[in-house]
């Protein structure tokens, strides 16, 4: 069915809102989860309307019957179309690799856990990409490192929001760190102090406690409606919105059809070349910034994509 497959490295450079509708709980507004895990997600629908969008606006929108064509032939045309036909473009949902946590030393460390790296590799392989590393064993109140230019020394206490975790050298750790770092992230100069502290800063938890980590350590913004006339905040106007926090990083498969329209004979290559690199009037992907979730007016849902095939 698809003929040319990428993965797409998801990196947060701002607070991002992937919502699930609102919530009777603490959060009225929460993020996306996978149901089994309580990770954090991006929903692939999501991702795939943010690039169509983006790439509308590259194009200056529709042209006089309201239709673009291109972007009907890439992502298929609108629901009650007359010529309905699947796009030639498919994203699938983003996966979390690795998460921000805060740490008493070198403000933040990249935390992981074994199910969150071996379903990164799960992907990769996937799309035809074979990852160099394995992931070492961690134990319940350990967790493993760098053997060089780690947060701590080997045998030492890491300690992480207000919990201790103590440091155990891998040299696994050591691969999966300069590989993701390599791969994960975007090459240019903006990007390489990110880079270096994903060498050195790359943490392995347990699942549990990572697990702990991204249901309780992420970004909760109280929002407060203020009356237009009185200056003061209108009854029931308080909310709380949560955010998936910057320097989070996500994987996505990225794959590509020839065109289904039955009208014209752009390859899967084509498609793939057009979405990720540009061309005929929209903007690649690769290496650049997209906005995607709520609250874009406040400079929320700020990633930048770095694809790998």
């Amino acid at each position: 069915m698809y003929q040319a497959q990428s993965a797409l490295f998801l990196y947060c450079i701002s607070p991002v809102h992937m919502g699930a509708g609102t919530a009777v709980g603490l959060i009225d507004n929460p993020i996306q989860r996978e149901r089994h895990t309580e990770y954090p997600l991006f929903a692939g629908s999501g991702l795939k309307g943010a690039v169509r969008h983006r790439a509308w606006t590259a194009l200056n929108g529709a042209d006089g019957n309201g239709k673009n064509s291109l972007l009907d032939r890439l992502f298929g045309p609108d629901a009650g179309s007359a010529d309905l036909h699947a796009g030639a473009i498919s994203f699938g949902d983003a996966q979390l690799v690795a998460f921000p946590v805060r740490c008493t030393r070198r403000a933040y460390v990249y935390a992981s856990s074994p199910t969150a790296l071996a379903r990164t590799a799960r992907t990769l392989n996937l799309l035809g990409i074979e990852v160099p590393w394995k992931i070492p064993e961690v134990k319940e109140g350990f967790c493993r490192v760098v053997t060089d230019g780690a947060p701590v020394e080997n045998g030492k206490p890491l300690h992480l929001e207000s919990f201790e975790h103590v440091a155990e050298a891998a040299p696994e750790m050591n691969d999966i760190a300069d590989w993701l770092a390599e791969h994960a992230l975007p090459s240019s100069e903006a990007y390489a102090f990110f880079r270096e502290k994903l060498k050195h800063d790359l943490v392995l938890l347990p699942d549990e406690d990572f697990g702990y980590y991204v249901k309780n350590a992420t970004v909760v913004e109280p929002h407060v409606r203020i009356h237009n006339d009185k200056g003061t905040a209108e009854d029931g106007g308080l909310f709380y919105t949560e955010n998936l926090p910057p320097e989070s990083l996500l994987i996505a498969p990225l794959m590509a059809s020839s065109e289904r329209s039955g009208k014209g004979a752009m390859r899967a290559e084509d498609v793939m070349r057009i979405v990720l690199q540009g061309g005929e009037g929209i903007p690649g992907l690769d290496g650049q910034a997209l906005q995607v979730g709520g609250d874009a007016t406040t400079s929320r849902g700020q990633i930048v994509v770095t694809a790998v095939s």
